[in-house]
């Protein structure tokens, strides 16, 4: 499974003090930290910076790759902090995180993805709002899919959202973005799956708990991707277990190596 390691955020009241002093230790050292414990892309967010996000976002991009050279998940609602990130970037092919199929959105985002060669976190939204039933997100990702190819991104490039809302605001939300992963992934087999997966449990107490039942329920329903915490060892010891489980480790070497090295958390 691909993961895109959801730290350095300015959302995170822990980590946005280290960007606001642009502390270059803290944030590479954060970084490596995630790349140690299985990260496969870096996510970077500036965007609680409302006033200079491209110049943090920037900073951050630039302050990150002079110590790896694993590839970013470049973060913002805003498409000019996106571009910013996107000229700065050396460290090989980005997700854009993210298109939507609002018509502004998609046509702000869509240059962007074709000049660069990106891949892209496709959000199961439009401009009606936010989808309630699996019908509705499905009928978006076919659209998505759809208009991406058309504009030339390759399957392989794109990860469909199936935006995950917390069941603590629903309760029939995690069985949603269950059955509409399911749904997209048989659907387009060759398309990825990626969502932010602690937005199911935002709310609620314990939310490791359910951060990691909602995981397994969702790799089994067919999702190859999750911006996540890969600091969260039992987690990470969830993803080696259901890979296993679900046949995408030959023999179980993966999870073997991982028992070896210690990252199996029991």
């Amino acid at each position: 499974m691909m993961i895109i390691a959801e730290k350095i955020n300015s959302t995170l009241k822990s980590i946005r003090p280290a960007m606001e002093s642009r502390d270059k230790a803290a944030i590479q050292e954060l970084a490596i930290r995630q790349i140690n414990a299985g990260a496969d892309f870096i996510d970077v967010n500036a965007g609680m910076f409302h006033e200079n996000e491209s110049e943090v976002l920037q900073w951050l991009i630039e302050t990150i790759q002079e110590v790896t050279d694993i590839p970013f998940a470049i973060d913002s609602p805003s498409a000019m902090a996106i571009l910013t990130g996107l000229k700065a970037n050396k460290n090989g092919k980005p997700i854009i995180n993210s298109i939507t199929a609002e018509k502004a959105r998609f046509d702000a985002i869509i240059p962007l993805i074709k000049q660069f060669d990106t891949k892209v976190i496709a959000l199961c939204m439009d401009d009606s709002g936010m989808p309630e039933t699996i019908e509705e997100r499905v009928a978006i990702a076919r659209t998505l899919i759809k208009n991406l190819s058309d504009e030339g991104v390759a399957l392989d490039d794109i990860f469909i959202d199936p935006m995950v809302r917390p069941i603590g605001t629903g309760s029939h939300y995690g069985m949603i973005a269950i059955e509409t992963i399911r749904q997209v992934k048989l659907e387009f087999p060759d398309v990825h799956i990626a969502c932010g997966l602690s937005n199911i449990s935002f709310g609620l107490p314990a939310r490791k708990i359910l951060n990691q039942a909602f995981m397994v329920a969702a790799m089994a329903a067919g999702m190859d991707g999750a911006i996540l915490d890969p600091l969260d060892k039992k987690l990470m010891s969830f993803v080696y277990a259901t890979e296993a489980l679900l046949g995408k480790d030959d023999y179980c070497m993966e999870f073997l190596t991982k028992f070896r090295e210690g990252e199996i958390e029991v």
